[in-house]
């Protein structure tokens, strides 16, 4: 039910009003005659506080305020595909359109979804037929890549009385369903509201991996599909780029990439990187199937918030296709300032540093809407999504509130570190401080798709490169001289582990993604020739010159060989690891 009250007082983005009994919680109003979109956020008899999502300069008390008597939705229906929205769904380029290409105007309506489009409707069902909430009715090609699919609304339950075929715009009627409560007009668009997760018939547990080609998230740190993952990390140590190379590689029907109060550069490197990148799966661009929140840290604070609601609104409903869906939102602690500074205006009990005490309530409530379920529906489809968060914390401490709060809920830990980052090492994913709570929920997956060896060779690689961290320490005290020769060993096989396996350029065309079967093979080559150099060692090598075999650096540039050459190559080198050995080993006795 809407209501119209008064404006008391105006404090940045949050303004408060009065005469708005008739209101609920959440309640979407428009502010003034500016028509500035807000939120209801609490409510205390007939005055309201609203959260403003647009600039809030040259109000006034005594203005009107309206509620339309709605919670914050969003459209979901075709065109969401290749479109870039700012945070509470209002597409940038049709706002643009509306504004000239002068800076965006306030209080600018303009629906979600564009009304004027055409869209193929293909009906799957028929007149007589029995559905449910979550069935496919029918489809329609949104993009070359997405076929979306139309269902029926949630909780809606009944017969198809009429089923359309053809163009249609995304708000005419295609269907009409005969329902106990009276027919139900079904049109290619439906809304739902942000703040509530669409639901799902049953939740799978998370036994299958996101592949992402990078090789230290899929090897060492990975993330199942419907996994949540967090990258902290501070300022320029690549949590961005490293965000954009998920989102180009993984295994993911959907791109869901939110630029949640971050730079605006940023946004503009994905808006320009994005169309121009072919998706190795289909040969399209990428942006055909990628939706894109682009709210910056110049747009205004409490619009934040509504972004990563948004995102994950839009990212639930293509899981409820059945695909798989990657969300990246791009810093959550962007976000938490939000949260902070509409508490603090509401005058609010602070927790620590500043931030509300339900600080970890809220983000808990936001990664719970990850997940690979069973949609609702007859057909039993299974989607997922899955998502990354970054994290800025200040200066790069972990121990902040938001970091803190966010590794009590998320299974995996990517954490960077800056000076991985000053070395020019990148993905600066720190091995010794980094973790994923999937690894062994996954290892079947792994056995049975990939080989046996993965997980052993893993457990390997990451023994080793905890051996080298001890060893550092004694070196920097005693000298590498110090060390025997089987320790001296583990720290060059450490070293190639680091720089020829970890060690990966995103903006190198062969390395910039690696396929489970090349990482196999990678690992296989570092340890073969680790065991061997070992054996060699024993035999009475010399390990300064094992150390610096022609071999070694094929090995480092294994990395660099195209995929379809991988298998010669690795047959060839792993016959080469031991022919040099044992001609080294032949010298030596001679």
């Amino acid at each position: 039910m809407s209501s119209i009250g008064k404006i008391v007082k105006i404090s940045g983005p949050l303004v408060v009003a009065e005469g708005m009994r008739d209101s609920n919680m959440f309640d979407v109003v428009r502010v003034s005659s500016k028509r500035l979109i807000g939120e209801i956020i609490e409510m205390h008899g007939d005055r309201a506080s609203i959260q403003v999502y647009e600039e809030t300069s040259g109000l006034g008390t005594g203005e009107e305020v309206e509620s339309t008597g709605e919670p914050m939705s969003v459209e979901l229906g075709p065109g969401l595909i290749g479109s870039i929205f700012d945070g509470i769904q209002r597409p940038l380029d049709d706002i643009r359109k509306a504004c000239g290409n002068n800076l965006l105007q306030r209080g600018v309506e303009v629906p979600s979804l564009k009304r004027d489009i055409l869209w193929k409707f293909e009906p799957s069902v028929k007149t007589g037929d029995k559905v449910v909430g979550g069935d496919v009715i029918g489809t329609v090609q949104e993009t070359d890549i997405v076929l979306h699919k139309i269902m029926v609304p949630n909780g809606v339950e009944g017969t198809v009385k009429t089923i359309g075929s053809g163009e249609f715009h995304v708000d005419d009627t295609v269907c009409v369903i005969e329902t106990a409560k009276g027919d139900k007009n079904v049109t290619l668009l439906q809304k739902w509201g942000v703040r509530k997760g669409r639901p799902y018939k049953k939740k799978l547990s998370p036994d299958m991996p996101l592949i992402t080609g990078q090789r230290v998230v899929d090897c060492l740190f990975p993330i199942a599909k419907g996994g949540v993952a967090a990258i902290p990390g501070p300022f320029g140590s690549g949590k961005t780029v490293t965000q954009h190379q998920l989102a180009k590689w993984a295994d993911a029907d959907i791109i869901v990439y939110i630029g949640c109060g971050e730079r605006g550069n940023e946004m503009t490197d994905v808006l320009n990187e994005f169309p121009e990148l072919i998706d190795p799966n289909t040969g399209k661009s990428l942006m055909e199937r990628t939706v894109l929140i682009a709210n910056t840290s110049d747009m205004p604070v409490a619009a934040r918030e509504a972004s990563v609601y948004t995102g994950i609104t839009i990212a639930e409903y293509y899981r409820d296709m059945g695909y798989s869906v990657a969300l990246m939102a791009d810093s959550t602690s962007r976000w938490a300032e939000a949260l902070r500074e509409m508490s603090g205006r509401l005058e609010e009990m602070p927790g620590d540093e500043g931030y509300p005490a339900y600080l970890g309530s809220r983000l808990a409530q936001f990664y719970e809407r990850a997940g690979r379920v069973i949609s609702n529906g007859t057909e039993g489809r299974e989607g997922a999504l899955s998502v990354i968060g970054a994290v800025s914390p200040p200066g790069g401490d972990i121990s902040e509130p938001v970091s803190q709060a966010t590794l009590r809920i998320v299974k995996v830990f990517w954490g960077l570190d800056s000076n991985l980052a000053y070395q020019r090492h990148f993905p600066a994913i720190n091995w010794l401080t980094s973790y994923s709570l999937y690894a062994d929920s996954l290892a079947k997956w792994y056995d049975n798709n990939v080989s046996v060896d993965w997980m052993k060779n893993r457990a390997r690689f990451m023994a080793i490169l905890h051996d080298e961290a001890e060893l550092k320490e004694i070196v920097k005290l005693i000298g590498m001289d110090a060390l025997s020769a089987s320790d001296r060993l583990k720290m060059e096989t450490a070293r190639s582990i680091r720089e020829d396996f970890l060690h990966q350029l995103a903006f190198h065309e062969v390395d910039t993604y690696t396929s489970l079967k090349k990482q196999l093979f990678m690992m296989k080559l570092i340890l073969n020739f680790n065991d061997e150099a070992n054996e060699a060692v024993k035999n009475g090598a010399d390990i300064e010159e094992v150390s610096t075999l022609p071999v070694r650096e094929k090995i480092g540039r294994f990395k660099y060989v195209p995929e379809e050459k991988t298998d010669e190559e690795f047959s060839r080198l792993s016959v080469e690891i031991s022919s040099e050995l044992d001609d080294l080993l032949r010298r030596e006795q001679d």
